[in-house]
């Protein structure tokens, strides 16, 4: 395929739950399919709701699993979201994430195996949209 006959992709920043019962995360293509050359879209996608959230400056949570699927969207400030594995991936405004580290079916959660934790960065406080999908 010659590149007049690519389609564009977005990276998908994917939090999910591994085998193992730990989040981890993995990047996907989104294919652009739609829209026009100048302004290319993925396909629509239904979602069943929105939130937005305001997190003051200093704001930590604990471990935890995802309780439903669903995009998180960076509209001001900065996130921090850490692994049990002590790693950390940082996300500022425009910046977007899908969270879908749901405790694995059976489990009961466990704070030093499941889920992940986050904290709001920076100096202004950390404003979210989260998009149930």
């Amino acid at each position: 395929m010659n590149a007049m006959n690519t389609v564009p992709t977005l990276t998908k920043p994917v939090l999910f739950t591994d085998a193992d019962g730990r989040a981890r995360w993995r990047d996907e293509a989104v294919a652009l399919t739609e829209g026009k050359p100048q302004a290319r879209l993925s396909p629509l996608a239904a979602s069943a709701g929105h939130q937005l959230r305001q997190s003051p400056v200093g704001f930590r949570s604990e471990f935890h699993c995802t309780g439903e699927a669903q995009w998180v969207f960076i509209l001001r400030g900065g996130m921090q979201i850490g692994l049990q594995d002590g790693s950390t991936r940082d996300f500022g405004p425009g910046e977007f994430f899908y969270s879908a580290d749901l405790l694995p079916a059976g489990a009961v959660f466990d704070p030093k195996l499941h889920g992940h934790c986050s904290r709001q960065l920076g100096d202004e406080a950390l404003v979210t949209l989260f998009v149930r999908g």
